[in-house]
Protein backbone atom coordinates (compact mmCIF):
# COMPACT_ATOMS: atom_id res chain seq x y z
CA UNK A 1 0.00 0.00 0.00
CA UNK A 2 1.19 3.49 -1.14
CA UNK A 3 1.30 5.93 1.21
CA UNK A 4 2.36 9.71 0.03
CA UNK A 5 3.39 11.92 2.54
CA UNK A 6 3.32 15.37 2.52
CA UNK A 7 6.38 17.16 4.62
CA UNK A 8 5.47 21.33 5.19
CA UNK A 9 8.29 22.50 3.22
CA UNK A 10 10.32 25.04 5.92
CA UNK A 11 11.07 28.58 4.58
CA UNK A 12 14.94 29.05 3.12
CA UNK A 13 16.41 31.04 6.09
CA UNK A 14 19.21 31.63 8.12
CA UNK A 15 17.98 32.80 11.58
CA UNK A 16 19.93 35.24 13.67
CA UNK A 17 18.32 35.59 17.59
CA UNK A 18 17.02 39.58 17.02
CA UNK A 19 17.27 40.45 20.52
CA UNK A 20 21.32 39.94 20.34
CA UNK A 21 22.08 42.38 17.21
CA UNK A 22 23.78 45.64 17.33
CA UNK A 23 22.03 48.36 16.40
CA UNK A 24 23.75 50.06 12.74
CA UNK A 25 24.38 53.40 12.49
CA UNK A 26 22.25 55.53 10.45
CA UNK A 27 22.76 58.93 8.79
CA UNK A 28 19.12 59.77 8.61
CA UNK A 29 17.28 58.19 12.24
CA UNK A 30 13.60 59.50 11.68
CA UNK A 31 12.07 60.85 15.21
CA UNK A 32 10.04 57.45 16.78
CA UNK A 33 6.17 58.19 16.59
CA UNK A 34 5.13 59.89 19.65
CA UNK A 35 3.44 58.00 22.72
CA UNK A 36 0.39 57.20 21.39
CA UNK A 37 0.67 58.88 17.87
CA UNK A 38 -0.27 55.15 16.21
CA UNK A 39 -1.85 53.60 19.13
CA UNK A 40 -4.22 50.49 18.40
CA UNK A 41 -4.06 51.75 14.63
CA UNK A 42 -2.41 49.35 11.67
CA UNK A 43 0.21 52.63 11.25
CA UNK A 44 1.58 51.47 14.74
CA UNK A 45 2.46 48.08 12.47
CA UNK A 46 3.55 49.95 9.41
CA UNK A 47 5.86 51.74 10.92
CA UNK A 48 7.34 49.05 13.84
CA UNK A 49 8.13 47.26 10.77
CA UNK A 50 9.82 50.18 8.78
CA UNK A 51 11.85 50.97 11.85
CA UNK A 52 13.15 47.91 11.92
CA UNK A 53 14.03 47.58 8.32
CA UNK A 54 15.92 51.49 8.44
CA UNK A 55 17.71 49.99 11.44
CA UNK A 56 18.68 47.00 10.22
CA UNK A 57 18.49 45.61 6.71
CA UNK A 58 21.77 44.59 4.95
CA UNK A 59 21.64 47.47 2.02
CA UNK A 60 22.10 50.78 3.45
CA UNK A 61 20.89 51.91 -0.58
CA UNK A 62 17.83 49.86 -0.22
CA UNK A 63 18.06 48.58 -3.44
CA UNK A 64 18.25 52.27 -4.49
CA UNK A 65 14.81 53.15 -3.01
CA UNK A 66 14.02 56.64 -0.73
CA UNK A 67 13.29 54.50 2.15
CA UNK A 68 12.32 57.80 3.98
CA UNK A 69 9.66 58.46 1.22
CA UNK A 70 8.52 54.64 1.32
CA UNK A 71 7.61 55.97 4.96
CA UNK A 72 5.89 59.34 4.30
CA UNK A 73 3.77 57.06 2.05
CA UNK A 74 2.94 54.11 4.16
CA UNK A 75 2.41 56.86 7.27
CA UNK A 76 -0.14 59.24 5.33
CA UNK A 77 -2.37 56.44 4.12
CA UNK A 78 -5.68 55.89 5.91
CA UNK A 79 -5.77 52.26 6.83
CA UNK A 80 -9.21 50.44 6.89
CA UNK A 81 -8.45 46.88 8.47
CA UNK A 82 -4.99 45.69 9.36
CA UNK A 83 -5.28 43.46 6.52
CA UNK A 84 -4.78 46.39 4.51
CA UNK A 85 -1.84 47.69 6.36
CA UNK A 86 -0.20 44.46 5.77
CA UNK A 87 -0.67 44.51 1.96
CA UNK A 88 1.16 48.34 1.99
CA UNK A 89 3.82 46.56 3.79
CA UNK A 90 4.60 43.71 1.80
CA UNK A 91 4.28 46.10 -1.44
CA UNK A 92 7.06 48.45 0.40
CA UNK A 93 9.28 45.69 1.34
CA UNK A 94 9.11 43.96 -2.33
CA UNK A 95 10.74 47.09 -3.51
CA UNK A 96 13.97 45.69 -1.50
CA UNK A 97 14.43 42.96 -4.36
CA UNK A 98 14.85 40.43 -1.07
CA UNK A 99 12.97 37.34 -0.93
CA UNK A 100 14.06 36.74 2.36
CA UNK A 101 13.33 39.94 4.44
CA UNK A 102 9.47 39.26 4.46
CA UNK A 103 6.15 40.48 6.52
CA UNK A 104 4.77 37.67 8.43
CA UNK A 105 0.75 37.41 9.55
CA UNK A 106 0.40 36.75 13.19
CA UNK A 107 -0.37 32.88 12.12
CA UNK A 108 2.91 32.89 9.50
CA UNK A 109 4.44 34.09 12.44
CA UNK A 110 3.24 31.77 15.00
CA UNK A 111 4.46 28.93 12.59
CA UNK A 112 7.74 29.87 12.29
CA UNK A 113 8.11 30.59 16.16
CA UNK A 114 6.90 26.75 16.40
CA UNK A 115 9.24 25.49 13.46
CA UNK A 116 12.83 27.33 14.61
CA UNK A 117 11.70 25.98 18.24
CA UNK A 118 11.65 22.87 17.44
CA UNK A 119 8.72 22.34 19.22
CA UNK A 120 4.69 21.71 18.47
CA UNK A 121 1.49 21.38 20.63
CA UNK A 122 -0.11 18.70 19.66
CA UNK A 123 -0.55 14.54 19.87
CA UNK A 124 3.01 13.13 18.01
CA UNK A 125 2.75 12.04 14.97
CA UNK A 126 3.40 12.55 11.24
CA UNK A 127 0.62 11.55 8.34
CA UNK A 128 0.87 10.94 4.81
CA UNK A 129 -2.77 9.77 2.61
CA UNK A 130 -3.03 6.41 1.74
CA UNK A 131 -3.14 5.84 -2.34
CA UNK A 132 -5.90 3.66 -2.58
CA UNK A 133 -8.11 4.75 0.50
CA UNK A 134 -7.78 8.68 0.21
CA UNK A 135 -7.90 8.57 3.98
CA UNK A 136 -5.01 10.25 6.04
CA UNK A 137 -2.81 7.47 7.79
CA UNK A 138 -0.62 7.59 10.58
CA UNK A 139 3.00 7.20 9.14
CA UNK A 140 4.63 7.20 12.35
CA UNK A 141 3.94 8.02 16.00
CA UNK A 142 6.71 10.42 17.48
CA UNK A 143 8.99 8.13 20.57
CA UNK A 144 6.78 9.05 23.91
CA UNK A 145 4.23 11.15 22.78
CA UNK A 146 0.21 11.25 23.33
CA UNK A 147 -0.52 9.64 20.08
CA UNK A 148 2.21 6.40 21.29
CA UNK A 149 1.16 6.01 24.50
CA UNK A 150 -2.60 5.96 23.07
CA UNK A 151 -1.24 3.03 21.01
CA UNK A 152 -1.59 4.21 17.53
CA UNK A 153 0.50 2.69 14.89
CA UNK A 154 2.12 2.85 11.67
CA UNK A 155 -0.28 2.16 9.18
CA UNK A 156 -3.41 3.41 11.47
CA UNK A 157 -6.11 5.21 8.77
CA UNK A 158 -7.73 7.97 10.53
CA UNK A 159 -11.41 8.53 9.49
CA UNK A 160 -12.34 11.90 11.48
CA UNK A 161 -11.15 14.43 13.59
CA UNK A 162 -13.61 15.92 16.39
CA UNK A 163 -16.37 14.50 14.06
CA UNK A 164 -14.56 16.11 10.61
CA UNK A 165 -13.95 13.55 8.01
CA UNK A 166 -10.46 13.52 6.62
CA UNK A 167 -11.41 11.47 3.44
CA UNK A 168 -9.07 13.52 1.01
CA UNK A 169 -8.16 16.32 3.74
CA UNK A 170 -4.32 17.27 3.11
CA UNK A 171 -1.64 16.40 6.12
CA UNK A 172 -1.18 19.96 6.41
CA UNK A 173 -4.85 20.61 7.18
CA UNK A 174 -5.14 17.58 9.08
CA UNK A 175 -2.31 19.16 11.47
CA UNK A 176 -4.16 22.45 11.66
CA UNK A 177 -7.35 20.74 13.41
CA UNK A 178 -4.61 18.17 15.08
CA UNK A 179 -2.37 21.25 16.88
CA UNK A 180 -3.56 23.09 19.60
CA UNK A 181 -3.36 24.41 23.16
CA UNK A 182 -2.04 22.04 25.45
CA UNK A 183 -3.38 20.26 28.28
CA UNK A 184 -6.64 20.16 25.23
CA UNK A 185 -8.24 17.35 23.87
CA UNK A 186 -8.63 16.11 20.34
CA UNK A 187 -10.87 13.06 19.32
CA UNK A 188 -9.80 10.61 16.42
CA UNK A 189 -11.77 7.79 14.66
CA UNK A 190 -9.16 5.33 13.87
CA UNK A 191 -9.65 2.18 11.27
CA UNK A 192 -6.70 -0.88 11.91
CA UNK A 193 -6.26 -3.01 9.08
CA UNK A 194 -8.74 -5.82 9.63
CA UNK A 195 -11.02 -4.11 11.75
CA UNK A 196 -13.83 -2.21 12.88
CA UNK A 197 -13.48 1.39 13.08
CA UNK A 198 -12.58 2.96 16.80
CA UNK A 199 -12.51 6.24 18.74
CA UNK A 200 -9.67 7.61 20.81
CA UNK A 201 -9.48 10.73 22.88
CA UNK A 202 -5.89 12.19 23.08
CA UNK A 203 -4.79 14.96 25.12
CA UNK A 204 -2.41 17.42 23.54
CA UNK A 205 0.99 18.10 24.39
CA UNK A 206 4.04 20.14 24.01
CA UNK A 207 6.33 17.88 21.75
CA UNK A 208 9.99 18.12 20.89
CA UNK A 209 9.74 17.46 17.12
CA UNK A 210 12.34 14.86 16.25
CA UNK A 211 14.57 16.23 13.02
CA UNK A 212 17.39 14.24 13.52
CA UNK A 213 17.85 10.41 12.58
CA UNK A 214 20.42 7.95 12.86
CA UNK A 215 21.22 4.42 12.20
CA UNK A 216 24.40 1.74 12.30
CA UNK A 217 24.49 0.64 9.22
CA UNK A 218 27.35 -2.09 7.66
CA UNK A 219 27.92 -1.28 4.62
CA UNK A 220 30.75 -3.18 2.32
CA UNK A 221 32.51 -4.07 5.40
CA UNK A 222 32.60 -1.21 7.71
CA UNK A 223 30.38 -0.11 10.57
CA UNK A 224 28.64 3.56 8.77
CA UNK A 225 26.75 5.78 11.63
CA UNK A 226 24.11 7.37 9.52
CA UNK A 227 22.75 10.53 10.32
CA UNK A 228 19.72 12.72 8.39
CA UNK A 229 19.28 15.98 10.05
CA UNK A 230 15.93 17.65 8.73
CA UNK A 231 16.42 21.90 9.90
CA UNK A 232 18.33 23.22 12.06
CA UNK A 233 15.74 24.39 14.87
CA UNK A 234 16.96 25.17 18.12
CA UNK A 235 17.05 21.30 19.79
CA UNK A 236 18.89 20.30 16.66
CA UNK A 237 22.40 20.66 18.31
CA UNK A 238 21.28 18.25 21.27
CA UNK A 239 20.01 15.79 18.86
CA UNK A 240 23.05 15.69 16.68
CA UNK A 241 24.96 15.70 19.65
CA UNK A 242 22.87 12.62 21.04
CA UNK A 243 22.91 10.66 17.79
CA UNK A 244 27.37 10.73 17.06
CA UNK A 245 27.61 9.88 20.89
CA UNK A 246 25.24 6.84 20.20
CA UNK A 247 26.19 5.56 17.12
CA UNK A 248 30.33 6.21 18.71
CA UNK A 249 28.87 4.10 21.21
CA UNK A 250 27.93 1.35 19.03
CA UNK A 251 31.79 1.49 17.56
CA UNK A 252 31.19 3.24 13.98
CA UNK A 253 33.97 3.14 11.69
CA UNK A 254 32.83 6.24 10.00
CA UNK A 255 30.09 8.73 9.39
CA UNK A 256 27.77 10.10 6.84
CA UNK A 257 25.85 13.71 7.62
CA UNK A 258 23.26 13.56 5.21
CA UNK A 259 21.80 17.15 4.66
CA UNK A 260 20.46 17.09 1.48
CA UNK A 261 16.74 18.93 1.48
CA UNK A 262 17.96 20.25 4.70
CA UNK A 263 16.75 24.46 4.19
CA UNK A 264 18.27 25.82 6.86
CA UNK A 265 16.99 27.23 10.00
CA UNK A 266 19.41 28.69 12.93
CA UNK A 267 22.63 30.50 12.74
CA UNK A 268 23.72 29.30 15.93
CA UNK A 269 22.55 26.10 15.68
CA UNK A 270 24.76 25.31 12.29
CA UNK A 271 28.08 26.55 14.10
CA UNK A 272 27.17 24.26 17.38
CA UNK A 273 27.20 21.50 14.93
CA UNK A 274 29.90 22.45 12.93
CA UNK A 275 31.76 22.26 15.98
CA UNK A 276 31.22 19.00 16.96
CA UNK A 277 32.86 17.60 13.74
CA UNK A 278 35.69 20.25 13.88
CA UNK A 279 38.68 20.62 15.95
CA UNK A 280 40.13 23.20 14.49
CA UNK A 281 39.47 25.90 12.15
CA UNK A 282 37.22 28.69 10.92
CA UNK A 283 33.34 27.67 10.84
CA UNK A 284 31.93 31.15 8.90
CA UNK A 285 32.26 34.66 8.81
CA UNK A 286 29.64 37.24 8.28
CA UNK A 287 29.73 40.92 7.77
CA UNK A 288 27.02 43.33 7.99
CA UNK A 289 26.30 47.22 5.85
CA UNK A 290 28.71 48.59 7.97
CA UNK A 291 31.62 45.97 6.78
CA UNK A 292 31.96 45.44 10.37
CA UNK A 293 32.86 41.38 10.19
CA UNK A 294 32.47 38.61 12.82
CA UNK A 295 33.95 35.28 12.75
CA UNK A 296 32.83 31.99 14.14
CA UNK A 297 35.46 29.52 14.89
CA UNK A 298 36.06 25.70 16.26
CA UNK A 299 37.11 25.66 19.63
CA UNK A 300 38.30 22.47 20.29
CA UNK A 301 35.30 20.33 21.67
CA UNK A 302 35.21 17.86 18.42
CA UNK A 303 33.48 14.65 19.56
CA UNK A 304 34.84 12.27 16.81
CA UNK A 305 37.31 12.58 14.06
CA UNK A 306 36.41 9.53 11.98
CA UNK A 307 35.80 9.73 8.86
CA UNK A 308 32.58 12.17 7.24
CA UNK A 309 30.76 12.51 4.15
CA UNK A 310 28.20 14.75 3.62
CA UNK A 311 25.18 14.40 1.38
CA UNK A 312 23.53 17.50 -0.08
CA UNK A 313 21.44 18.84 -2.98
CA UNK A 314 20.07 21.40 -4.66
CA UNK A 315 17.61 22.05 -1.79
CA UNK A 316 20.56 21.83 1.03
CA UNK A 317 20.43 25.59 2.08
CA UNK A 318 21.81 28.37 4.31
CA UNK A 319 22.35 26.86 7.40
CA UNK A 320 23.20 23.79 5.80
CA UNK A 321 25.80 25.49 3.45
CA UNK A 322 27.23 27.05 6.74
CA UNK A 323 28.05 23.29 7.84
CA UNK A 324 28.95 21.92 4.81
CA UNK A 325 31.36 25.05 3.78
CA UNK A 326 33.07 24.79 7.13
CA UNK A 327 33.54 20.86 6.65
CA UNK A 328 34.74 21.23 3.20
CA UNK A 329 37.13 24.24 3.12
CA UNK A 330 38.97 22.67 6.42
CA UNK A 331 39.15 19.16 4.52
CA UNK A 332 36.98 17.64 7.43
CA UNK A 333 34.44 15.70 4.88
CA UNK A 334 33.89 14.84 1.35
CA UNK A 335 30.87 16.26 -0.06
CA UNK A 336 29.02 14.42 -2.14
CA UNK A 337 25.43 14.80 -4.29
CA UNK A 338 24.31 17.85 -6.26
CA UNK A 339 25.20 21.86 -6.28
CA UNK A 340 23.47 23.28 -3.15
CA UNK A 341 20.78 26.30 -3.27
CA UNK A 342 23.25 29.21 -3.04
CA UNK A 343 21.71 31.40 0.17
CA UNK A 344 24.42 33.36 1.55
CA UNK A 345 22.53 35.70 3.98
CA UNK A 346 21.64 36.06 7.57
CA UNK A 347 18.25 36.89 8.51
CA UNK A 348 17.02 38.32 12.21
CA UNK A 349 13.14 37.57 13.30
CA UNK A 350 11.17 40.28 15.12
CA UNK A 351 7.76 39.98 16.57
CA UNK A 352 5.48 43.36 15.79
CA UNK A 353 3.13 44.46 18.27
CA UNK A 354 0.15 42.90 16.88
CA UNK A 355 1.60 39.13 17.23
CA UNK A 356 2.53 39.57 13.49
CA UNK A 357 6.33 38.78 12.36
CA UNK A 358 9.59 40.57 10.27
CA UNK A 359 12.44 38.76 9.13
CA UNK A 360 14.85 40.94 7.88
CA UNK A 361 18.18 40.20 6.04
CA UNK A 362 21.16 41.94 8.23
CA UNK A 363 24.65 40.02 6.71
CA UNK A 364 25.81 38.33 4.16
CA UNK A 365 27.91 35.29 5.18
CA UNK A 366 31.13 33.44 3.85
CA UNK A 367 33.04 30.14 4.23
CA UNK A 368 35.90 29.16 5.87
CA UNK A 369 37.83 29.85 2.36
CA UNK A 370 36.10 33.67 1.83
CA UNK A 371 34.26 32.40 -0.64
CA UNK A 372 30.62 33.94 -1.47
CA UNK A 373 28.33 31.33 -2.22
CA UNK A 374 25.30 33.46 -2.69
CA UNK A 375 22.72 32.07 -5.81
CA UNK A 376 25.84 29.81 -6.57
CA UNK A 377 25.73 27.56 -4.03
CA UNK A 378 28.74 24.94 -2.61
CA UNK A 379 30.00 22.30 -5.36
CA UNK A 380 30.53 19.11 -4.32
CA UNK A 381 33.39 17.30 -4.34
CA UNK A 382 31.98 13.90 -5.67
CA UNK A 383 28.82 15.42 -8.25
CA UNK A 384 25.92 12.40 -8.36
CA UNK A 385 22.95 13.97 -9.89
CA UNK A 386 19.06 12.47 -9.00
CA UNK A 387 16.59 12.33 -12.19
CA UNK A 388 13.77 13.83 -10.82
CA UNK A 389 12.22 10.06 -10.48
CA UNK A 390 14.78 9.24 -8.81
CA UNK A 391 14.44 11.79 -6.17
CA UNK A 392 10.73 11.27 -6.24
CA UNK A 393 11.41 7.45 -5.41
CA UNK A 394 13.83 8.52 -2.75
CA UNK A 395 11.98 10.88 -0.67
CA UNK A 396 8.52 9.54 -0.72
CA UNK A 397 7.05 6.91 1.42
CA UNK A 398 8.95 9.31 4.57
CA UNK A 399 12.17 8.79 3.10
CA UNK A 400 12.50 5.20 3.39
CA UNK A 401 14.52 4.42 0.95
CA UNK A 402 17.55 6.88 1.64
CA UNK A 403 20.57 5.25 2.95
CA UNK A 404 19.99 2.38 1.08
CA UNK A 405 21.55 0.54 -2.08
CA UNK A 406 18.72 2.23 -3.67
CA UNK A 407 20.40 5.35 -3.09
CA UNK A 408 23.52 6.44 -5.13
CA UNK A 409 24.59 9.37 -4.07
CA UNK A 410 24.77 7.83 -0.22
CA UNK A 411 26.69 4.45 -2.11
CA UNK A 412 29.17 6.24 -3.25
CA UNK A 413 29.88 7.81 -0.56
CA UNK A 414 29.96 4.76 1.46
CA UNK A 415 32.84 3.58 -1.09
CA UNK A 416 34.98 6.18 -0.60
CA UNK A 417 34.25 6.40 2.78
CA UNK A 418 35.36 2.34 2.70
CA UNK A 419 38.35 3.55 0.44
CA UNK A 420 39.80 5.73 2.99
CA UNK A 421 39.91 3.27 5.80
CA UNK A 422 41.40 0.79 3.63
CA UNK A 423 44.28 3.10 2.98
CA UNK A 424 44.48 4.04 6.36
CA UNK A 425 44.56 0.10 7.13
CA UNK A 426 46.78 -0.71 4.07
CA UNK A 427 43.80 -2.89 2.38
CA UNK A 428 42.90 -3.00 -1.28
CA UNK A 429 40.17 0.07 -1.99
CA UNK A 430 36.71 -0.87 -3.54
CA UNK A 431 36.02 -0.39 -7.12
CA UNK A 432 34.18 2.96 -7.57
Amino acid sequence: MGVKVAIAAASVALLHPALSLPAFSQDREPPAPEPGQFQDSPKQIVDEAWQIINREYVDGQFNQNDWQAIRQDLLSRQYTSRDEAYEALRKAIKLLNDPYTRFMTPEQFEELTNQTAGELSGIGIRMGVDDKTKHLQVVEPMPNSPAARAGLKTGDLILSIDGQATKDMSPDKASSLIRGQAGTAVKLEIQRAGGAPFSVSLTRARIEVPIVRSSLQTESGIRVGYIRLNEFSAHAAEQMERAIEDLKGKQAEAFVLDLRGNPGGLLNASIEIARMWLDAGSIVSTTDRAGNSQAARANRTSLTNLPLAVLVDGNSASASEILTGALKDNRRALVVGSQTFGKALVQSVHSLGDGSGLAVTIAHYYTPAGTDINKTGISPDVEIKLSDEQEYYLFSNGGRLLATESDPQYTRAVTMLRNRIAANNNVAPLPQ
